[in-house]
């Protein structure tokens, strides 16, 4: 690190500015910010392992978050059991589809980011400006979706205000739009909302809520090719994150493989899961 003035700080650590610590690494580092692949030019699409399905419930008192395991490129299973499910803070998670790379380093940046205004403002972040940052990432990563390199995530988080659990999901410009009870997002998400409209109810419990994203993770699987299903033979499960006045809690793998066998039992003779 070059130092100025002798022993002193860089003007950048000096100069009035706000919390945020993505806007600092942009004035003192930029080519480290998840865009700066865009910035270094170049022509035609990036092949690049991609994530695919992740579903997010609510629930009396919370959120609940979910994706599979799977990661693709082209026809070929990049990775069979990648996480696609994070903790953003305390009270709030973020899942991730499209371009894995790109999508795990603005997750990681999105942590500093948070941790780093708590530290320096004393407080959390609202829940809602937590969302906004989220979506201030993803319009800076516009030159690499152009390229193929497309990151929409699914931000979920715990408000106490209300004391519900909230959704927010993302298009490629960085358009932050909240969603109403259920929301899917990657190559399977046409599959998994349509069982999510058929199975959430008003008012149900965790455990409900639980057993409805699985499913619809199984149906999502059952008709794409690029959404891993539960693989019985490997031990992979969903990754699970429940967020409620608690704070973001992850289900463990037991509790979920006995949800999936019971799910794989049940379709059995009745492939399509008929009521």
């Amino acid at each position: 690190m070059t130092v100025g003035h002798g022993r002193g700080l860089p003007p950048e650590f000096l100069a009035p500015r706000s919390s945020s610590f993505s806007e600092f690494l942009a004035l003192r580092a930029p080519e480290l910010l998840p865009g700066a692949l865009g910035r270094a030019g170049g022509e035609g699409t990036l092949e690049a392992p991609h994530g695919t399905t992740i579903v997010a419930v609510t629930f009396a008192g919370g959120v609940l978050l979910a994706g599979d395991r799977r990661a693709t490129m082209g026809t070929f299973i990049a990775n069979r059991d990648m996480e696609k499910v994070f903790a953003a803070d305390d009270y709030s998670a973020v899942g991730i589809a499209g371009s894995a790379g790109t999508a795990i380093e603005i997750v990681k940046l999105f942590q500093v980011e948070l941790e780093h205004y708590e530290k320096i403002e004393g407080t959390l972040l609202s829940l809602e400006g937590k969302a906004n940052r989220l979506a201030a990432m993803i319009r800076g990563n516009l030159a690499n979706a152009l390229r193929g390199l497309t990151v929409l995530p699914v931000f979920t988080g715990y408000d106490p205000d209300d004391g519900t659990g909230r959704i927010f999901s993302y298009d490629m410009t960085g358009g932050c739009y909240e969603e109403q009870r259920h929301h899917s997002v990657g190559s399977g998400s046409l599959f998994a909302r349509g069982a999510l409209k058929k199975l959430w109810h008003e008012g149900m419990d965790e455990e409900r809520a639980l057993s409805v994203a699985v499913e619809a993770l199984y149906d999502a699987a059952d008709d794409d090719s690029a959404t891993g299903g539960p693989d019985l033979g490997r031990s992979i499960w969903p990754t699970c994150a429940v967020v409620t006045e608690s704070g973001v809690r992850f289900v463990d793998d037991g509790r979920l493989e006995e949800l999936a066998r019971q799910i794989v039992e049940a379709r059995r003779g009745n492939p399509g899961g008929a009521r």
